[in-house]
């Protein structure tokens, strides 16, 4: 929209003493009139408009047009001229001026410059207005005229809640007004009404930007956080943060967090009633104490709900650290490293199955054969148990000459037998060579001389 200048316009005193000063002391009793048409014209400012100057005197001269505003001769001839005015922006008055048989006539037209306003803007509302507070609207207008004829209006969608003419420049109109729940989401704006029915047009409206309104309660109760007063590392619980009297409910933003960790929530609304849920995982360097935390945010406004809760792990024995077999030899001294970990920090025994004896756990000591066997080593605490299994193999002295005596003996015995064997075996057949002879069928017979026979008999004495 263009802006307005105000126009130039001579006093009255100006114009009437210019009239005194043109007319002749025989101007008073005229016989002629010099007519200005159109007379006391109504336009919009920043147009132009043709002005036309006529007498009815026959002997008419020098017919002219005073006024501040540009101008410029159309055309003329006897009795009359027009003249073509440009840039008219305001109110004014103009002269046109002739002779007529020696004296001056005159004429007068005041013309009548309506404008809009340039600017007509409702301020920025509260991003959030309390329900039930009142909320204060100002409305700023510069330019439009005439301001005699400008009113300002400031609107609730279409209801009128404050009508007040523009004074000033700029006019800054305001209304208090009160807020309530229907009031959410509602438009306002401000319009300007210029009213040019009393020179025969109508009224011109002028309305700024609308601008939304949002209102908003809160419960004078902080959240309710349903969360565990002992979570587990690694574990997943539910973690629930819950507000009624809320609205409106749908918009406000909830945050779930387990000490510096944001939870995922998601957020569910029933009338005035937020639900917000997460699943709260434990991490292991998040051990110890820690706390769960719901915030609640809406009107720029927080509510918010704080739980203690310990982060804990179940007790856990590392099997880097914890051999599950072990080969030791008798009589040496030895170390079981096995660690236990978890919060709290569980007790950590390993013991024998079947005896239930003990063996000290990280520090040395003396290994017999007879510590050889399955052990059960626990560790627990109050949040649990956990066992893991440990083998001891102990090695006795020489234990490795054994399988070698064994194959030695072995060797004998089978020597032995084989030699046994062949010696029965060997008389076995002797044995046999004696009963073959038995066999033969007779012996050679010889008979003896009687003096062989006592030869014989001495020999057997001696």
């Amino acid at each position: 929209m263009a802006t307005i200048v105000p126009s130039v316009s001579w006093p009255g005193a100006c114009w009437t003493l210019l009239v005194c000063c043109l007319l002749t002391p025989g101007a008073q009793g005229q016989e002629f009139l010099l007519q200005v048409e159109p007379q006391n014209p109504v336009f919009p400012a920043g147009g132009s408009l043709l002005v036309n100057c006529s007498t009815d005197c026959p002997s008419s001269k020098q017919i002219i047009l005073e006024t501040s505003l540009s101008k410029e001769l159309v055309d003329n001839g006897t009795g009359w001229a027009t003249f073509q005015l440009s840039d008219v922006t305001g109110n004014s008055r103009i002269l046109c001026s002739g002779y007529c048989n020696g004296s001056q006539i005159t004429g007068f037209s005041d013309i009548t410059v309506y404008s809009l306003p340039e600017r007509v803007e409702l301020a920025p509302l509260p991003s959030w207005q309390p329900v039930g507070q009142n909320l204060t609207l100002r409305c700023q207008v510069e330019g439009g005229s005439p301001r005699t004829s400008l009113t300002v209006v400031l609107l609730r969608r279409e209801e009128e809640l404050s009508r007040q003419p523009a004074v000033g420049e700029p006019a800054e109109v305001t209304a208090t007004v009160p807020t309530s729940r229907k009031d959410h989401g509602a438009h306002f704006s401000c319009r300007t009404e210029l009213d040019m029915k009393p020179q025969g047009l109508g009224v011109f409206w002028n309305t700024s930007a609308p601008r939304q309104l949002r209102t908003f309660a809160l419960p004078v109760t902080s959240p309710r956080l349903v969360a565990p007063r002992f979570l587990e590392v690694e574990k997943s619980w539910p973690v629930n943060c819950i507000l009624d009297g809320l609205f409106p409910a749908s918009e406000a933003r909830v945050y779930l967090a387990l000490g510096d960790q944001m939870l995922n929530a998601t957020v569910m609304n029933h009338g005035d009633m937020l639900t917000a849920t997460a699943t709260a995982t434990a991490r292991a360097d998040q051990e110890g104490a820690r706390e769960i935390v719901c915030i609640v945010i809406l009107g720029g406004e927080r509510l918010e709900a704080r739980e203690n809760l310990t982060v804990f792990n179940g007790p856990k024995i590392d099997r880097a650290t914890c051999p599950q077999h072990l080969k030791w030899k008798d009589k040496t001294r030895h170390v079981l490293q096995c660690q236990a970990r978890g919060n709290p920090y569980p007790q950590l025994r390993c013991l024998k199955e079947g005896s239930n004896r003990e063996v000290p756990v990280g520090i040395p000591f003396f290994v017999n054969v007879t510590h050889n066997g399955t052990y059960q080593c626990q560790a627990s605490s109050s949040r649990g148990k956990y066992t893991l299994v440990v083998v001891m193999d102990i090695e006795a002295p020489n234990s490795h000459s054994v399988p070698v005596i064994l194959a030695v003996l072995v060797t004998l015995g089978v020597v032995a037998v084989v030699v046994a064997l062949i010696y029965v075996f060997r008389e076995h057949k002797r044995s046999g060579r004696y009963h073959v002879r038995e066999e033969s069928t007779s012996l050679p017979l010889t008979s003896m001389q009687p003096t062989e026979a006592m030869e014989e008999e001495p020999s057997r004495a001696a």
